[in-house]
């Protein structure tokens, strides 16, 4: 297969009169603004959805500030996506019309570089970004690449697999490959929109699970999601909670707090790891390389994941009930939930439903 290209805004033409809403970015730093677009017409490799669902994330604040390279303008973002195929560009043959799909952040790669040579498509050195190199789910339509897509299970309501495409992915995922067994302890830091989710997969996963949160109040969520144990940083020293639990074999980062994340680095147990999903912006983790030599620890970070993996992931939270807490908007109060995400008020992720 060729190398994806980002495709330049606006969308191929489509059969005339066939027109979309969507919202989108004029260009960088600029607010977001309701407009009308082409219906786009899938090309070769390219199948075309009819968005029900898409989900909220930080990284479409990103694309906002041009924070990714290679991005053009306007955009129209998104990458929590969940809807139906309408059309099939020439070529596809494992999706039909009709079909159920998600896509992530992940929106394609190259499949000839080094990286997916190895079976590495997430480190494609030509990936692709969704809503961000091509236009995402802020809209009523939007084509996609055939390999950014995800088989959603009919159990599964579309508002609820949005969120899963990334913010359930990155978490899952996270958790799988970090190397603890089922049994041992795996603390969570953060009760928020990466961290709500993370709680429930390591429950479910079979990990004794420890959540870390500011405030006494967050103490009966963290045991709805399936907590066996919860922290409250603002009332006691976390790290030293987490060792006299013995220590955890995973922590992972779900909250953009770079300094406590810092510190918890000496609440693994020997041979722990932290694994680390949430970007701190500018804000630097600072660990103490005795923090990671006694103890032989582990710091390392995690992307989210390609298709076949948010596939996995909504197979498995369908399995075992996890879902996303969401609040859910028409497309046309994008501003609201846009706002709402922005400023951590969304209790705990945001959803446009582009068909309202």
């Amino acid at each position: 297969m060729p190398t994806p290209q980002p495709s330049s805004p606006p969308n191929a033409a489509s059969p005339a009169g066939h027109i979309m809403r969507a919202a989108q970015f004029p260009h960088a730093g600029a607010a977001i603004e309701m407009t009308t677009k082409p219906v786009p017409a899938p090309r070769a490799g390219e199948v075309r959805l009819r968005v029900e669902a898409c989900g909220i994330c930080a990284g479409d604040l990103h694309v906002q500030q041009n924070g990714f390279p290679g991005m053009q303008f306007p955009r129209v973002p998104g990458h929590e996506i969940a809807g139906t195929v309408d059309a099939v560009g020439a070529g596809v043959t494992r999706w039909q019309v009709g079909d159920r799909v998600g896509v992530g952040f992940h929106g394609g790669h190259c499949f000839a570089c080094d990286a997916c040579r190895e079976g590495d498509f997430t480190s494609c050195e030509h990936a692709l970004i969704t809503g961000a190199h091509f236009d995402g789910g802020f809209a009523e339509f939007t084509v996609v690449p055939e390999a950014a897509l995800a088989l959603v299970p009919t159990t599964l309501a579309v508002a609820e697999a949005a969120p899963l495409m990334c913010a359930g992915l990155t978490t899952f995922n996270a958790l799988r490959h970090s190397g603890a067994r089922v049994g041992e302890t795996v603390a969570v830091f953060g009760i928020g929109g990466l961290g709500h989710l993370a709680v429930q997969f390591a429950a479910k996963m079979g990990f004794q699970t420890v959540a870390i949160a500011r405030g006494a109040d967050k103490a009966a969520l963290a045991q709805e999601l399936g907590a066996t144990h919860y922290i409250d940083s603002d009332a006691t020293d976390a790290t030293e909670a987490l060792q006299a639990l013995g220590g955890a074999a995973v922590i992972l980062v779900t909250a953009p707090a770079a300094e406590a994340a810092s510190a918890l680095v000496s609440g693994l147990r020997r041979n722990g790891t932290m694994v680390v999903v949430a970007d701190t912006g500018s804000a630097a983790l600072s660990v103490l390389p005795r923090q990671l030599i006694f103890g032989s620890r582990t710091l390392r970070g995690w992307y989210s994941g390609h298709a076949k993996e948010a596939e996995e992931t909504l197979a498995f939270a369908a399995q075992v009930g996890i879902r996303p807490m969401i609040e859910v908007f028409p497309l046309a109060q994008v501003k609201d939930a846009l706002e709402r995400t922005r400023t951590g008020q969304a209790r705990f992720r945001t959803v446009l439903l582009p068909g309202q």
